[in-house]
């Protein structure tokens, strides 16, 4: 839509791979419940998904705002980024902590595709946002960690050959801070066996999604990624890097269905007129395309930020959360012009709806984002 795109070249060769993954591809996929491996595995092996590991791992070495278009251009085609974006920003916190000898073990293979590092076990059941009060406890028993415990919302664990796993080394009320005595872990699901228990959860999007258990899953203790209980720490300095990305697939999603909607417009003839003809129809498109743009420099803002090494942490959240309200009014406007026909599952606008409502509480909800705001920005009192 904009005159002058950022990009233009990645655009152009992430616009053409998609152009292979149509409407009907993801259709099938979003009805079947089933995982886009195709889709993943070609963009694997062409190397977008490697966009965040630098060249000397075997990676593309790209910016943060290269990386950003990536993701944008899957969702602005109709497909779901949300399948594979995890593997460009979990294997940060091995990236930016995690030893050299294990930086060479796993990020080529990583790269190359031979090895998938898709999910991430974070939050739990009864934590929720309140991440400092996990459960799940990782004891040092000789060479290893012993995981007991269980986590939730844990995506693409199916399709994953490692998990970045949380727990705690230290419990709650032995830390003199709430925020230590955390560790992270790579988690072998390959060796897992019946130490963990997988459970999927049937949701309103195809996320794959699930519930995890381990009981007394052993990890070797070379897997510790970094220093023992400062794995809280490890990935905060990854949220902004997840945070900007999946801000640009929301602008993706926004893209894509204010496209749809001008075209509908344009198509649809009603009382003799094309629908697009009526401000009625013409200004809540032309709203969420105001919306979308300034939101946009938001995000290039934050990924600029983040490549310069600067601290970016109230600019990727803003990006997150102004993204995800643009493709939200975006895709009301979309299925207001579309009518009964953006219910219709053909249109693909009641899947893209879907989709982009996530974003709204994922990974982090808009109310915890001002939460953030009030309190580290505007100097307001903490309000939870």
């Amino acid at each position: 839509m904009p005159s002058k795109e950022q990009c233009p070249e990645i655009r152009a060769e992430i616009r053409k791979f998609c152009s292979k993954y149509g409407d009907e591809y993801w259709r099938k996929l979003d009805k079947e419940h089933t995982y886009p491996e195709q889709f993943v595995q070609e963009l694997t092996e062409a190397g977008w998904l490697a966009a965040l590991i630098p060249d000397q791992y075997g990676g593309s070495g790209l910016s943060m705002k290269e990386a950003s278009v990536i993701l944008e251009e899957i969702n602005r085609s109709g497909g779901n980024s949300a399948a594979c974006h995890a593997q460009m920003y979990i294997m940060g916190s091995l990236l930016r902590h995690g030893s050299e000898e294990q930086k060479r073990r796993y990020l080529p293979k990583i790269a190359k595709g031979e090895v998938r590092l898709q999910a991430f076990g974070v939050t739990e059941p009864d934590a929720g946002s309140d991440t400092t009060h996990i459960r799940t406890f990782a004891k040092k028993d000789g060479d290893f960690y012993v995981v007991n415990g269980g986590k939730i919302f844990t995506s693409r664990v199916q399709h994953s050959d490692m998990l970045l796993l949380l727990a705690r080394t230290t419990p709650y009320e032995q830390c003199e801070k709430k925020t230590m005595g955390m560790s992270i872990f790579l988690v072998d699901l390959r060796t897992a066996g019946d130490s963990l228990e997988v459970r999927p959860i049937d949701t309103m999007v195809n996320h794959e999604t699930n519930q995890l258990f381990f009981r007394d899953l052993k990890v070797p203790k070379e897997n510790l990624i970094g220093e023992e209980g400062r794995g809280f720490y490890y990935i905060l300095d990854g949220m902004n890097a997840e945070r900007i990305l999946v801000a640009s697939e929301s602008i993706g999603d926004a893209r894509w269905f204010i496209a749809r909607s001008v075209r509908y417009g344009k198509e649809r003839v009603i009382f003799g007129r094309a629908i697009a003809q009526n401000q009625g129809i013409q200004f809540p498109i032309a709203q969420a395309y105001a919306q979308t743009e300034a939101a946009d420099l938001m995000r290039f803002r934050a990924a600029e930020m983040f490549d310069a090494g600067e601290p970016c942490g109230p600019e990727a959240n803003m990006a997150k959360l102004l993204c995800a309200q643009a493709s939200w009014a975006a895709g009301n406007a979309a299925l207001d012009t579309h009518g009964g026909y953006g219910f219709a599952a053909e249109y693909d606008v009641e899947r893209k709806f879907r989709e982009c409502r996530l974003f709204s509480i994922a990974p982090v909800s808009n109310n915890m984002v001002l939460n953030y705001v009030a309190e580290h920005v505007l100097g307001m009192p903490r309000s939870y």
